[in-house]
């Protein structure tokens, strides 16, 4: 399991690879919504970008995904395997650079992507 909070506070969002989800939850720690999807399998890694994009990897199912912020949908597939992404474990967008970085427990490597 892994977490990441919003840039507001007020949302938390944490995997769970077990089950192949990611919940959304209050502050108060009760659950807003809770996200599953047949492109997030395993999901580890998330992270929430400044501007509130919501990125989550999914480690079996060799994906990086963004999901809306209301944690209830899927918007984007960003990365698959054809993109070298495999057993993604850790994701991160840095502003600075305008690219997104993965880090992957099969090749110990990291990746970079990026975005337009």
């Amino acid at each position: 399991m892994r977490c990441a909070v919003c840039p507001t506070g007020d949302k938390l969002y944490i995997t769970n690879d077990d089950h192949d989800k990611v919940l959304t939850l209050a502050r108060n720690g009760s659950v807003l919504a809770t996200f599953t999807d047949p492109a997030l399998k395993g999901p580890e890694g998330v992270h929430v970008t400044p501007a509130g994009q919501v990125l989550v990897c999914g480690s079996l199912s060799h994906t990086i995904i963004q999901v809306d912020d209301e944690g209830r949908k899927k918007l984007a597939i960003l990365t698959t395997k054809k993109d070298g992404v495999v057993s993604p474990h850790s994701v991160c967008y840095n502003r600075h650079t305008a690219s997104i970085l993965v880090g992957m427990l099969a090749s110990n490597s990291i990746l970079v992507f990026k975005v337009q």
